[in-house]
């Protein structure tokens, strides 16, 4: 292991505490979907969910690099944070009058994290930093841009913004000079998993809200706790994640970067998407166990276990940690459940829960 890898730290509290209000913006945007599972909805979510994770991903590849331990860089983080809450406030209504305090939110967020960068990443990731700054800056100049605009131009300027932020890397592909600290970055993209899972148990709560407590429910809040626990162990079960930090730390300096952004950005943003759909899902089954799902609620439920398990499949490959086969047949057997959905509500639930519970099983056994 290289000297580099060696100089690791754990993930901080104040890293903890930004992450938290970082989970804000993924219970607005799971409101947002609950109230509109339109496919004007859903795009309009996806679109609000890259934007976003690209500035969150950003900031966990700055703290990797500068550890918050001195005031000015707390104080920063902490305008940080404000820039987020002030964009997940604006989410339910992002493409209506709240588009402004999204972009300016956005805006501050994009400034703060370029400037400390730059600023202490050190010589290697500052430079790095300085070259992807303007790519940064032009998305975020979209996205600010877009927020004062009428809803249909909003949502050209934002998708702009989201295309420029995928190309990026790729036209500027100095990104291989960033250093990575294998041990903080998987620990630090693990704890926000386990935090955005957090937001489909409060889905439950939300769902069952006002309710009578009776059997169908009890039932159906249960089966849908099961389902986020396997969602939780296809990520961390048979130390998935340990796996993930030592394929990383086996790299050199340049692979492991380029890594880090496929198979840590690119690859988490289904696993992400799929947990806040799966959250509308679980939300919409509580409160109907004993009905049938609209099509838009059992799509939630099987698409959303699907995107996750494709995230799944991408991370693992692009680590080379395990056979993806089986996630691949459990991604075709979740969406297969959809019609299940339509007949009766508990049904899918259970479902799912047998089609992860096959797939673990599987694993554990052939230990993929």
């Amino acid at each position: 292991m290289s000297a580099e890898t060696q100089q690791e730290y754990r993930v901080s509290t104040l890293e903890l505490f930004f992450d938290l209000v970082f989970v804000f913006t993924i219970t607005q945007l799971t409101r947002k979907l609950a109230d509109d599972t339109s496919p004007l909805g859903f795009g309009q979510v996806v679109i609000m969910l890259f934007v976003i994770l690209w500035m969150y991903f950003g900031y966990v590849w700055l703290t990797n690099a500068v550890a918050p331990d001195t005031t000015v860089r707390r104080l920063l983080l902490m305008v940080g944070m404000g820039g987020f809450l002030v964009i997940a406030l604006a989410i339910p209504n992002a493409f209506e009058a709240a588009g402004p305090a999204f972009g300016v939110g956005y805006l501050i967020v994009n400034l703060v994290h370029s400037g400390l960068f730059i600023s202490a990443g050190g010589p290697g990731s500052a430079a790095a930093m300085a070259r992807l700054a303007p790519f940064n800056l032009g998305s975020a100049a979209l996205v600010f841009a877009g927020g004062f605009l009428p809803s249909a131009w909003r949502a050209v300027a934002w998708v702009a913004a989201v295309v420029l932020m995928i190309v990026s890397p790729y036209v500027n592909r100095r990104h291989g000079e960033f250093r990575i600290r294998p041990a903080h970055f998987v620990e630090r993209h693990g704890l926000v998993v386990i935090v955005a899972l957090g937001e489909s148990i409060i889905a439950i709560g939300i769902g069952a809200a006002g309710l009578p407590l009776t059997p169908p429910l009890v039932i159906a809040a249960l089966l849908g706790l099961a389902l986020v626990y396997q969602l939780w162990w296809c990520y961390f079960g048979r130390a998935q994640d340990v796996r993930a930090e030592h394929s990383l730390a086996a790299m050199g300096p340049v692979e492991r970067a380029r890594k880090a952004l496929s198979a840590f950005g690119f690859a988490h943003a289904p696993m992400l998407l799929g947990v806040v759909v799966v959250a509308v899902g679980v939300k919409k089954t509580i409160g109907h166990a004993t009905e049938h799902l609209y099509l838009s609620g059992a799509l939630a439920l099987g698409g959303g276990a699907a995107l996750f398990l494709i995230g799944q499949v991408l991370f693992r490959a692009l680590l080379g940690i395990g056979t993806v086969r089986w996630r691949v047949a459990a991604t075709v057997a979740s969406l297969a459940t959809i019609p299940v959905g339509l007949w009766l509500a508990i049904a899918q639930v259970a479902a799912l829960v047998l089609v992860f519970g096959a797939l673990l099983a599987v694993e554990d056994r052939l230990k993929a």
